[in-house]
């Protein structure tokens, strides 16, 4: 069955960033950045129905000077949705980055609540929050720019422990278990455990006072190396990560490789996905996607497929259990994809880009059900005609 999807282009509107609040809610944050390129940085609310659809709700204009929203995480029980925006230059000069914000969405329309510092740069600092990502329970909200993390309370957005800033490696992505963060960086995975709840009770408390107690230190339970991979490359880093949403047991990495250098022609900067036993931190499977760098990744809610976006501008699923590919779209977008997110029940894929498009997937139920029986099907028609093979040499 052919999957259908659909381009929809959204002029003066680069997409860096996205969210679902619900099965057809979609939050998608663009623009022209800090630049004075007369293109505005705006929050979009749409309405998403299929892969024919999508509706203009609402938008927020940002204020003048400050950055485009450059990553995003929804917590959907609320309607609400976190992203990171750079303060304007003057704010960013005085040390006031409100690089954090949380918005609300209510009666179709998105109305600020709260923001929060993690990010402070001087000078000629360029950073932005390049990672949003709520815990299973929607209890914590990880942010992190290219060498600090923060862990924070939600929706307080008060520190929930100390922030981490990195000696080593660019912090690239960020996912929760139930009791555990992990801080993926082009060098390692660094696993972090929890504060229990009784910590960050008392430090949500204490941010609201005058004297603040002491915040815990993040406790980190181990590094995990980067994997051996097929082939003779030079070397590769982590580009995304994810913890299987129904099963903490199960991990997946994107892995882009660094070509060796030869006196022939370039070699390719092949891609590949991982996938991971989360106790043993062993990697269980590996399947090579591309010749080109990733740029994002997604995992379904439930669990069932894997979506990502190359820098060859293809937006390609696979099998979550075999990472059999399962879809491949070619020139998706003009530019390598920006963001990529599956809604809340699976059955769509939206992936924008800095080219002023989205796309819209529609996600067959069937999709990764079709590739098994596919197969099983071919298995059976062999099999029938090798039999009748044998049996007419037999007469």
């Amino acid at each position: 069955m052919r999957t259908k999807h659909t381009s929809h282009p959204l002029p003066a509107f680069p997409v860096y960033s996205s969210a679902f609040l619900s099965p057809n809610e979609l939050v998608l944050g663009g623009g022209g950045g800090q630049s004075r390129s007369g293109i505005k940085n705006k929050l979009r609310l749409y309405r998403v129905d299929n892969d024919k659809s999508l509706d203009l709700l609402d938008e927020l204009e940002l204020d003048t000077g400050e950055d485009a929203p450059m990553s995003m995480a929804a917590h959907t029980p609320t309607a609400a949705f976190v992203c990171g925006v750079n303060s304007a230059a003057q704010k960013l000069q005085e040390g006031d980055n409100q690089n954090c914000r949380t918005y609300a969405v209510g009666d179709h329309k998105i109305s600020s609540v709260r923001t929060q510092s993690t990010l402070s740069l001087k000078g000629t600092e360029d950073d932005y929050q390049r990672v949003t990502v709520f815990s299973p329970n929607g209890n914590f909200l990880a942010v992190a720019g290219t060498s600090d993390v923060a862990l924070l309370n939600y929706p307080s957005l008060s520190f929930a422990a100390s922030p981490v800033r990195l000696q080593k490696g660019e912090i690239y992505d960020a996912t929760f278990s139930d009791k555990k963060l992990v801080v993926a960086t082009t060098v390692n995975l660094l696993v972090y455990a929890l504060p229990s709840s009784e910590v960050t009770e008392k430090s949500d408390k204490a941010s609201g006072k005058q004297k603040e107690s002491p915040l815990p230190d993040l406790e980190l339970l181990k590094t995990v190396e980067r994997p051996t991979l097929p082939g003779k490359d030079a070397g590769s880093s982590f580009r995304a990560a994810r913890y299987h949403p129904h099963d903490e047991k199960i991990f997946y990495t994107i892995m882009n490789t660094v070509p060796a250098r030869t006196r022939a022609k370039s070699s390719p900067r092949r891609a590949f996905v991982c996938k991971w036993d989360a106790e043993t931190w062993e990697v269980t499977k590996v399947r090579k996607v591309g010749d080109r760098g990733l740029t994002c990744f997604d995992v379904s809610p439930n669990g069932k497929l894997l979506a990502f976006g190359s820098s060859d501008y293809t937006v390609g699923i696979l099998d979550a259990h075999t990472l059999a590919p399962l879809l491949t779209i070619l020139k998706a977008h003009e530019f390598p994809p920006t963001t990529l997110h599956f809604n809340t029940t699976s059955n769509l894929l939206v992936s924008g880009s800095a080219d002023n498009t989205v796309r819209v997937v529609t996600v067959p139920e069937s999709l990764g059900a079709t590739s098994w029986s596919s197969w099983i099907l071919i298995i059976i028609t062999l099999f029938i005609i090798l039999l009748a093979i044998i049996t007419q040499q037999m007469h």
